[in-house]
């Protein structure tokens, strides 16, 4: 469940950054301001233990997609934030896509991406600071025959984790699209804890890996 915290007055890269480590993150209203949010309990999946359903490790294995990494950052947020339906509308607005490309530049955010004849149909985005790779928004673009990318997105990301040493993936709160691969929710206070070691993990994104 969704917690307020309150409204963003500020938002640049350093309160950003300051909100992950204290388990907050941001998201906006229709009516162009930013909250503050916590989620409690919080989701996390297993890095290195994903329970991936047959079928799309069948796909996997075809590999139907050319991953990237970090070469359309922005791009990738302006197609996560387009609208998807009136019941699940957009958060990420345009202030928010500046400032995360800011953090991009700066190493802090990081995008994996799915491309197909030279199209991007898929990808995901997030923020690293330690071991701890917090991940945000994902999409894909079936209409360019990008089905299932978002999900192989998240198994590329799973091995880069793996590869740079991350230990904690944070998905925030439990969705039907996510409850797949094998997550589990825990309370805050475990969630801090364990954010707390993981932000001291001198981990790398490693997208030679």
């Amino acid at each position: 469940m969704y917690y307020h915290i309150g409204i963003a007055h500020r938002f640049d890269p350093d309160s950003v950054l300051n909100a992950y480590l204290n388990g907050f993150f941001p998201m906006g209203e229709e009516d162009g301001t930013i909250h503050w949010i916590v989620s409690d309990p919080r989701f996390i999946l297993p890095i290195g233990e994903l329970h991936v359903p047959k079928s799309l490790a069948r796909l996997d294995r075809k590999r139907p997609f050319e991953f990237r990494f970090d070469t359309q950052f922005r791009r990738v947020m302006e197609l996560c934030a387009q609208d998807r339906s009136e019941e699940n509308p957009t958060w990420v607005l345009p202030r928010m896509i500046d400032v995360y490309t800011e953090l991009h530049k700066e190493g802090f955010a990081h995008s994996v991406e799915a491309w197909l004849g030279g199209v991007l149909v898929g990808g995901l985005y997030g923020i690293t600071i330690g071991g701890a790779f917090f991940g945000e928004s994902m999409f894909c673009r079936r209409e360019l025959g990008g089905t299932n990318a978002s999900k192989l997105c998240l198994l590329e990301l799973e091995r880069r984790l793996l590869a740079g040493g991350y230990v904690l993936l944070d998905s925030q709160e439990t969705n039907e699209h996510m409850a797949q691969f094998g997550g589990k929710e825990i309370e805050f206070d475990e969630y801090r804890d364990r954010l707390g070691e993981a932000i001291q993990i001198p981990a790398k994104w490693d997208v030679s890996a």
